[in-house]
């Protein structure tokens, strides 16, 4: 089974220098326009507000960076301990 549509008429062009014409006025009433949200849109609201918020944030924490340094700095800090530690956990990555 085929089925065929039919060619719709192109838009009329749009013609320079020509302004559209106002459809109607706009009257101000007497009360005032309001909306009223779910709740459920307002958590979704500060759901991606949060989400925003943390994609913005830096990956980088500068304070723990400059707290690793000086341990790293201090001669007392590397022992047989953190080294072994430290192999341990990089072993354990690799699945080793």
């Amino acid at each position: 089974m085929s089925m065929t549509v039919d060619r719709i008429n192109p838009p009329e062009p749009v013609q320079p220098g020509k302004k559209p014409g106002r459809y109607g006025q706009v009257e101000r009433g007497k009360e005032n326009d309001s909306i009223s949200l779910s709740s459920e849109a307002v958590e979704k609201a500060e759901l991606y507000r949060t989400m925003e918020l943390a994609m913005a944030a830096s990956d980088v924490r500068m304070d723990r960076i400059a707290e690793l340094k000086a341990k790293i700095n201090d001669p007392s800090y590397i022992n047989d301990k953190i080294i072994q530690a430290t192999a341990d956990n990089i072993m354990s990555a690799f699945g080793l």
